[in-house]
């Protein structure tokens, strides 16, 4: 998951194949470094707590905000669709409320 402090990740691409990968800022900028007695760190660099969407595990990790955009992207999705639902069975329910009211106004009205 994007710019981290774990090591390079590996990539396979073939039965015996590795490569190792490492991955740098678009920007051309470290996340966080430290010169003299002073960390700098990226504005961007956040960490991020919480369930991961697609896998279920639990996430604790330090990254670059651009690199959590997919996995927040998919949690966003995730949680519209519920919405989604929820208003949808709010709406039916309204719907048949609706219509036993105007049946009650129609019997009394004749």
């Amino acid at each position: 998951m994007g710019v981290s402090a774990s090591p390079a990740p590996t990539l396979r691409s073939g039965p015996d194949a590795m490569m190792t990968v490492k991955l740098s800022c678009p920007l051309g900028h470290k996340c966080e470094e430290t010169r003299d007695d002073v960390t700098y760190r990226c504005a961007w660099f956040t960490q991020l707590r919480g369930q991961n969407p697609q896998s279920g595990e639990e996430i604790d990790e330090r990254a670059c905000a651009m690199s959590w955009m997919p996995i927040l992207m998919i949690e966003n999705a995730k949680t519209t669709r519920g919405t989604n639902a929820a208003v949808d069975s709010f709406r039916n329910a309204m719907e048949r409320s609706n219509q036993f009211t105007a049946q009650l106004l129609l019997g009394k009205s004749q």
